[in-house]
């Protein structure tokens, strides 16, 4: 299978099956289509038959610089060459992967601690209903969540890296607990030889300089919520007091980021995201990132919303064709930033094509529900933090484990190989089936596809690889 698309003044043809990316002249961007439409067709390829083609719209008289019966002949042997060493027109060679995949064990190595089911914003969008995730508000005890740390040791089996993501509600509202949580884990982390990344994401209202201190002492990763321009935050990111909050967290993150910069003694530690949501409201996000570039932030995330259809601010089928543009506009203005000696990182364009994650993550995607869980204030276990307060997704807890094998099962089965739409899909191994929650919310199934979904990741994808596709292009210049 390949992908073909032209996308920033180049052509790019993706291999699927081994992830090759080539950038090729007009003429061999048409030739691989016509190879592979045959190939599609289940013939052979009719070499006489293209070759005509080519020349009627390539050849002399036709173009500035035309081609010959002797270039096509010599594309024709690129294709071959680049069959025989499986980086064109490459067989699918994971077809017993979903069943190795079966027979692995499951083993935990990452947690996501709701220490607080409880907000100091409002935010009307919310997927945790403010922050209590349809159920009564509550706190973690320092003593759930030292059992937490317990439980993520207890069954990681071989991981040495563990993560720990402290989530809420907003859990600087329990903030005593968070700092007991990394006291604790240092300490276990040492006599089990284990290395556990923390990671912390805030509203920002309750950040003050003992936060800074100690989160860019301790923190693997902060992730700040911003949704970019004060009029787009503002307009749902609100106090209990029905306030913008854009004019009081800006400053507190600046000064956060600036910290985190300039601290020499924990290089490792130094990861950050601002992390927006973007609506039918505000379907021109590129300029959200912009702004917040232009606060000094240069680790962004914007996602789409998930909502209820129905919502206002839900994203409707009308709004594609903006937001496809908006994707492609982002993707030239990064590239812009980057000639200008100003690089942004966007988390959605992250790409690399020469590693990258291992075929089981590319098959089976985040691993909720297997080595990924939420743990609610009570020490309840639940697939990811999407799914808390879900009934029928209870799946153990944190002192007996987990009960509920047949839906980790369910879980584990849940990959790429378990949805027909997703089988004949370009993009499958970057998006590993999407996100479980997402389809369960659209579809009513882990299993389901979230469509809408789909097609942004598509585009977002095609983006990503040409970024890729240009900065190798510039290298090899010498630019």
């Amino acid at each position: 299978m390949i992908h073909q698309y032209k996308l920033g003044g180049f052509n790019i043809v993706l291999d699927v099956n081994s992830g090759s990316v080539h950038c090729v002249d007009d003429a061999s961007y048409d030739i691989i289509r016509l190879f592979y439409e045959a190939e599609k067709a289940g013939v052979k390829e009719d070499r006489h038959n293209i070759t005509d083609c080519i020349l009627k719209k390539y050849g002399e008289g036709k173009v500035e610089e035309p081609i010959t019966e002797e270039d096509i002949e010599g594309v024709f042997e690129e294709i071959d060459d680049l069959k025989k060493q499986g980086k064109l027109f490459s067989q699918d060679l994971l077809n017993d992967a979903p069943q190795l995949m079966k027979q692995r064990k499951h083993s935990v190595k990452a947690l996501c601690l709701h220490v607080a089911h409880t907000c100091n914003l409002n935010c009307s969008y919310c997927f945790a209903s403010q922050g209590n995730f349809h159920g009564e508000r509550a706190v973690m005890s320092a003593e759930t969540a030292r059992s937490a740390i317990d439980f993520l040791i207890r069954e990681s089996g071989d991981h040495y890296n563990l993560d720990v993501d402290f989530f809420g509600g907003e859990p600087l509202m329990n903030w005593d607990v968070v700092k007991e949580t990394v006291r604790y884990g240092r300490e276990q982390e040492k006599k089990h030889n284990k290395n556990i990344r923390f990671t912390l994401t805030t509203n920002g209202v309750g950040i003050d300089d003992e936060v800074i201190e100690f989160a860019n002492r301790e923190m693997h990763n902060v992730v700040l919520s911003l949704d970019g321009r004060k009029e787009v935050h503002d307009r749902f990111r609100r106090t209990i007091n029905d306030r913008g909050s854009y004019d009081m967290i800006v400053p507190k993150f600046q000064k956060f980021v600036a910290k985190r910069r300039a601290d020499d003694t924990n290089p490792d530690r130094r990861e950050y995201y601002m992390r927006g949501t973007f609506t039918h409201l505000n379907r021109d996000f590129a300029e959200d990132i912009k702004h917040m570039a232009e606060l000094g932030f240069d680790r962004l995330s914007m996602e789409p919303v998930v909502t209820d259809p129905k919502d206002p601010i839900a994203l409707t089928e009308e709004d594609l064709p903006v937001l496809y543009e908006q994707y492609e506009e982002l993707a030239g203005w990064l590239l812009a930033r980057s000639e200008e000696g100003h690089p942004v990182t966007f988390y959605h364009y992250m790409l690399d094509l020469e590693g990258g994650p291992c075929i089981y993550k590319r098959i089976s995607g985040c691993g909720a529900g297997t080595e990924y869980y939420a743990v609610t204030p009570w020490g309840d276990l639940y697939p990811c933090h999407q799914f808390v307060g879900e009934d029928g997704f209870k799946m153990g807890d944190i002192w007996t484990g987990i009960k509920e094998e047949e839906m980790r099962e369910s879980f584990g089965r849940n990959n790429i190989y378990a949805h027909d739409e997703c089988r004949d899909c370009w993009a499958k191994l970057y998006c590993s089936g999407g996100c479980a929650a997402n389809a369960y919310h659209s579809t009513g199934s882990i299993s389901g596809i979230y469509e809408y979904g789909c097609r942004l990741f598509r585009k977002r994808m095609e983006c990503a690889i040409m970024i890729q596709v240009a900065n190798a292009m510039n290298n090899s210049s010498g630019r």
